[in-house]
Formats: structure tokens, C-alpha cells, sequence
């Protein structure tokens, strides 16, 4: 078996003060012996070692079929190895030399995932949803019906339901901070933008509505907002707080919530 060649690396990591990782010394192999090699580190996990040898497979016989596969083996090592960058960079090159090829798919599909798996809570900024949902709605528009397509579906509703949450994240906190008409201009982003009206937040943004507009004294806003709740979500626990917010306000719907809706039995035999 080929044995590799290895240069000890003496320059000095930064980040932690210890010793960089030996990288592989420029020597001419048949590219089967290379390919193979970096295929069985990636067998172990071992993945900035696989990561290695397929860019020796890259630089020694560029443009081949080799090649190709050992662009699309780095993305796959990349991302094993929470390397999302490099993964996104890998994919980028294989979608430059190989754009009709049909693993480009999974070259757009692996971009989208990267940024997808960087996705942070909805208190900080949304960035990655963002090139996420960019990256998912190409995969989708690209290869229509593929398995790719099909998870990107998946995967676009849930960062669509993250980025409907950082817009309920920041009326919220206007809402809290006596800034109303900043708060009604993010809860109306989630009720009237098509992405998020499907998404688990919109009963609350219509509750939301309710509170703001009766603290405005815009009680007719908050009588429609409460009745589009009880249409859509008659049995969500928000339509429950605005009916019984409204009714403190001398606007009890005519329709009660689901939850609270006597049952046949209950009827005949009280208590």
C-alpha cells in the first residue's frame, strides 16, 4: 500500500499555541492511489486527512474525472468536519468547472446546508437563515422533483417559521419598549407575508394585534384582528387570551373557543 509522504509542519497555530497539522508533501502518485487513500480516511472519519488527499487528487490532475469526484468527496469531508466555509467553497468550484454535470445538485444543495446548519436563535442576527432560504429556494427552482428539492421544501418552512419568529422577537420587545405602531408593522410582516402565514406564529401576531390596538384605543382593529383568530385558529390557546381580552373590553366575540364550546353530553347532564 502507498505509503504517504508527511512534512511536520513548524509554523505555530494561533488560535491555541500548538503545532498545525503536518499537511502532505508534493509528490506524484497515480491518482487511483490517491483517491483511494482519501476515501479510506474518510471510511475512519478522519476527516482533514481525507480532505488532503482529495486536494491532491484536485492539484495533480485538475479537470479529470478524479477530479470531479474528489471536488465533491471535500464537500462532504468539509461539512463532516464543521468546516462550513470550506465546504461552501468546495462546492462553489465543483459548480464553476462542472455546471451541467448532475451532481451539481448536491454541490447547491450542500451550499444551502451549510448555511442552514448555522442557523442561531431568533435573538440575533438571521443572516445564515437568510442564505439559507436563498440557497434551499435555488435547489428547489433548479432540480424540481429530485430528493433534494423535496427536503429543501422541508427545510424551507423551518426557516421560514425562524424568520417569522425574529420578526414576533423584535415587536415584542417594541411592544414592551411603548413603541406600538413599530410593534403592529412587525406582527403585520408575519400575518400578511405569504411565507408566514403558514408558519406557528401567526395566531400570536393576530393575538398580538388585539393587545396593541385595544392599548390604542382602536377597537374596531382589534374586534377584526380577534374574529380573523377565531376563524383561523379557533382552538389555539391565543384565540383563547383575545377572547377573553376582548370580552373584558365589552367586545365579547360571538364566537367562543373551541377549548370552552359545551359538548352535546355536557348540555344534558350539567355539571
Amino acid at each position: 500500500m502507498l505509503m504517504a509522504v508527511l512534512v511536520a509542519a513548524t509554523s505555530v497555530a494561533a488560535c491555541n499555541g500548538g503545532r498545525a497539522r503536518p499537511k502532505l508533501a508534493y509528490e506524484e502518485r497515480p491518482v487511483e492511489a490517491l483517491y483511494n487513500a482519501g476515501y479510506d480516511r474518510l471510511q475512519r472519519k478522519r476527516w482533514s486527512d481525507a480532505v488532503d488527499y482529495f486536494q491532491e487528487v484536485e492539484r495533480q490532475h485538475p479537470y479529470s474525472e478524479w477530479s470531479r469526484r474528489a471536488i465533491l468527496m471535500q464537500i462532504h469531508a468539509q461539512y463532516q468536519n464543521n468546516n462550513y466555509q470550506e465546504a461552501i467553497a468546495a462546492a462553489d468550484r465543483f459548480i464553476q468547472l462542472f455546471p451541467g454535470n448532475p451532481s451539481a445538485a448536491y454541490a447547491f444543495y450542500m451550499k444551502a446546508i451549510c448555511n442552514f446548519e448555522r442557523i442561531v436563535d431568533v435573538g440575533r442576527d438571521q443572516a445564515f437563515a437568510e442564505a439559507s432560504l436563498q440557497g434551499l429556494r435555488d435547489v428547489v427552482r433548479r432540480y424540481p422533483g429530485s430528493s433534494y428539492a423535496t427536503d429543501a421544501l422541508v427545510k424551507i418552512d423551518m426557516v421560514n417559521d425562524q424568520l417569522a419568529g425574529k420578526e414576533m422577537n423584535i415587536g415584542r420587545y417594541y411592544q414592551r419598549a411603548n413603541q406600538p405602531l413599530a410593534a403592529v408593522n412587525r406582527y403585520k410582516t408575519v400575518i400578511d407575508n405569504p411565507d408566514f402565514q403558514r408558519t406557528s406564529h401567526t395566531p400570536e401576531a393576530l393575538y398580538r394585534l388585539v393587545e396593541v390596538y385595544l392599548s390604542l384605543g382602536l377597537r374596531d382593529e382589534a374586534v377584526r384582528n380577534g374574529a380573523v383568530l377565531g376563524h383561523n385558529y379557533p382552538g389555539s390557546v391565543w384565540y383563547s387570551k383575545a377572547f377573553d381580552l376582548l370580552s373584558d373590553q365589552g367586545a365579547r366575540p360571538q364566537v367562543a373557543p373551541e377549548t370552552r364550546r359545551e359538548g352535546w353530553l355536557s348540555r344534558i347532564i350539567p355539571g
